[in-house]
């Protein structure tokens, strides 16, 4: 999942500008990110990455069994089926901006999109009234299940106080659009079908991607996880994944109700 599909959202979101739209030039752009990606050190895996593997849960009303009981797999399975990282980008635009992911199986839900977070202004204009800490601007960009682009800022709440609000501006294609089911392939054969590469990885790409991920899997091996399964099916993944955000003052999107779920899984672990 992460040199495949997280890597190939991540460049388009952080690449430069093409001169074309033509597939070359588009790949070209996102290969420059792949090789701008920070190498990891083995220290930094420990504390930039985390890993995880799900135990068994619910998700809906649907019991599931832990990843090791699963038809087919060895129990005493060390595979990874959750993800969540933290990475740099060495250049000019993104100097000091953190990329951080997330990807898992047996989730509490599928759920995929692009949050960008927009700096905070360097002055304070608002320094003589109460209001001395100002909610960031972010962009979402809503991949699935339904496709659209949120805008989230401030704005001051009508009367005499200042008091700010949280503002948000939401469009889904459906709302304008329509839509009609899809598996998510009919675009990428199509693609094939007329010969247009774009949204398919050049040789350079993989091999770039790869390059990112090699090191991460090398310490994994050499440091057996000791443990798994460290997550419940249906939750939001393993505690160490938020902690690993946390750390620098944020915190992930969507699932701050899950820190209960996953507390509660916590403490079932340490009672084994």
């Amino acid at each position: 999942m992460v040199p495949n599909h997280v890597f190939q959202l991540l460049t388009l979101t952080a690449m430069e500008p093409p001169n074309s739209f033509a597939a070359d030039a588009v790949r070209q752009e996102q290969t420059k990110i792949l090789h701008a990606f920070q190498p990891l050190s083995a220290e930094e895996v420990l504390h930039r990455c985390v890993r995880g593997q799900y135990g068994e849960g619910m998700i809906g009303e649907e019991q599931c069994n832990a990843y090791a009981s699963e038809p087919s797999v060895d129990p005493e399975s060390r595979t990874e089926t959750f993800v969540a990282m933290r990475l740099q980008v060495d250049n000019w635009r993104w100097a000091d901006v953190p990329f951080y992911f997330r990807t898992g199986k047996r989730m509490r839900k599928r759920h995929t999109e692009i949050a960008i977070q927009f700096r905070r202004a360097p002055l304070l204009i608002f320094r003589d009234t109460p209001i001395n800490k100002l909610q960031p601007n972010m962009m979402v960009i809503h991949i699935a299940p339904e496709e659209g682009i949120s805008l989230s800022f401030g704005a001051k709440i009508p009367g005499p106080l200042m008091r700010m609000g949280s503002v948000n501006m939401d469009f889904k294609y459906n709302d304008y659009f329509g839509g009609s089911p899809t598996t998510g392939y009919e675009v990428l054969l199509y693609d094939c079908i007329v010969g247009d590469a774009t949204l398919f990885q050049s040789a350079e790409m993989v091999e770039a991607g790869w390059g990112v991920v090699d090191p991460v899997l090398d310490v994994w091996k050499a440091l057996p996880p000791r443990n798994f399964p460290n997550y419940e099916a249906g939750s939001a993944g393993p505690k160490e994944a938020f902690e690993l955000i946390e750390r620098d003052g944020r915190h992930w999107r969507s699932f701050e109700a899950s820190t209960e779920k996953y507390a509660g899984w916590a403490k079932r672990a340490e009672a084994k």
